[in-house]
């Protein structure tokens, strides 16, 4: 199959492309978006002075309410008339986040797909399920484009009807699942629910991303279908699913830097951070038509590392698996809390499902945490003394990681509802 050369360019080369290619955006950004023109007259900044990467730092950051606060189209860099695709994030509160991408930047979207599948270890001969979902989400199309791209058959059947799923799976014979971590256990789940074996599926590669997943769920993914689990990222703003991906490595993911230039800063000051440093992801768009962003803070947690892939040979850099969001992040009596966290705890206790949620209430001003976690079948009990022990053993070490007190519910297997997309992990009845 194709192979990409620049993702192989060395350090020299492809600091050269970048700063290239951030000086043509940035001269284009200021004649072509009036809040950028606005923003660099109230800053004093003149894009023309910009002629290194570490200038980078002297450019102001775009953050996602700068886009609620242009909807829907004001940000765009083109005429709606060059526009030919339109779609929007699933924002939580307010206005909707809507990006827009022109001719060229679907061939990008398109290319960095291709890369992510070829990155992946997708072959020719490979079926591609793809059970993301298609429409305003990002993640369907995406994942179409790269396989189009790629030449390999993809199957568009989107999220949800998940006995049909697993039909099609059988029947069509495919190799490459791509959707949510969650989800794919929920099909797992279903599977066996139906006296069907997940993991004697033709399924050898799963790629899951949306949300954020730990080492402690790729593990139960593995191991319930039998596949290599990777780890795709990508957001709407930046282009959507193909930011960056994983190799087989398992050993970090492979940022396409050439089109999306990444920083690492403290989140609290807006220092960039060394490599190796934790902090928030800062991406620029290097290529990127219709809405082309400078310094967009991800609101992702993650460190860097410019080391060439041992495994793969890339030489792009590499950023961690997702920690974390900044705006997922919890503040519970003063600690920093992380869903994340929790998952990892559940998914060493296996007595338990890796299915749960947090319900946050406050009373008498403090915030209390409440935590619903599913007992599998095999260990459910009519005896209340042996679920209290559970009970008890899960408390413990979810309050020794997390480090403050939490009420945890033990609850019927099968009860917390699923989802077929993002799983809705944190229900906030603080308001």
């Amino acid at each position: 199959m194709v192979k990409y050369e620049v993702e192989f360019l060395p350090a020299s080369g492809l600091k050269n492309l970048q700063t290239d290619r951030l000086k043509n955006i940035l001269r284009y950004i200021a004649d072509k978006i009036p809040f950028y023109k606005q923003l660099f007259k109230e800053r004093k900044i003149d894009v023309s002075k910009i002629s290194s990467l570490n200038d980078l730092k002297y450019l102001p950051f775009t953050v996602k309410s700068d886009l609620r606060d242009h909807y829907p189209f004001s940000l765009f860099a083109v005429p709606l008339s060059e526009v030919v695709e339109i779609h929007a994030s699933s924002g939580t509160t307010g206005k909707l986040t809507v990006v827009g991408y022109t001719k060229n930047d679907i061939n990008l979207w398109s290319e960095v797909m291709a890369r992510t599948l070829l990155c992946a270890g997708v072959i020719k001969g490979d079926i591609i399920h793809n059970a993301y979902g298609y429409g305003l989400f990002t993640g369907g199309l995406g994942f179409h484009y790269g396989a189009l791209e790629l030449g390999v058959p993809v199957v568009p059947v989107s999220s949800g009807g998940t006995k049909r799923q697993l039909m099609l799976i059988e029947d069509f014979k495919s190799t490459v699942l791509t959707c949510t971590p969650s989800y794919s256990l929920c099909m797992a789940e279903e599977a066996r629910d139906m006296g069907m074996d997940p993991s004697k599926t033709t399924i050898r590669l799963g790629i899951f991303g949306a949300e954020p997943w730990t080492e402690g769920m790729r593990e139960q993914i593995e191991k319930e279908w039998g596949m290599l689990a990777l780890d795709v990222y990508g957001l709407s703003e930046i282009i959507g699913p193909g930011v960056a991906m994983e190799c087989p490595a398992k050993n970090g993911l492979h940022i396409w830097a050439d089109h999306f230039l990444p920083e690492v800063i403290d989140p609290a000051t807006g220092e960039v951070l060394e490599e190796g440093k934790e902090g928030e992801l800062v991406i620029t768009t290097l290529t990127k038509e219709a809405l082309p962003l400078i310094r967009y803070r991800t609101g992702d947690i993650v460190s860097i590392t410019s080391e060439p892939c041992g495994f793969c040979g890339r030489t792009m850099p590499r950023i961690s698996k997702i920690k974390g969001r900044i705006d997922d992040m919890l503040i519970i009596r003063g600690v920093n809390v992380f869903p994340s966290q929790i998952e990892s705890v559940l998914m060493n206790i296996p007595e338990v499902a890796p299915h749960y949620q947090i319900i946050l209430t406050r009373e008498k001003h403090l915030d209390r945490m409440e935590i619903l976690v599913e007992v599998v079948e095999e260990a459910f009990s009519d005896e209340v003394r042996k679920l209290e022990e559970l009970e008890r053993k899960v408390l413990y070490e979810i309050e020794s990681t997390l480090g403050i007190s939490v009420k945890v519910k033990l609850v019927e297997p099968k009860s917390i509802e699923r989802s077929m997309g993002k799983a809705k992990r944190v229900i906030d009845q603080r308001q």
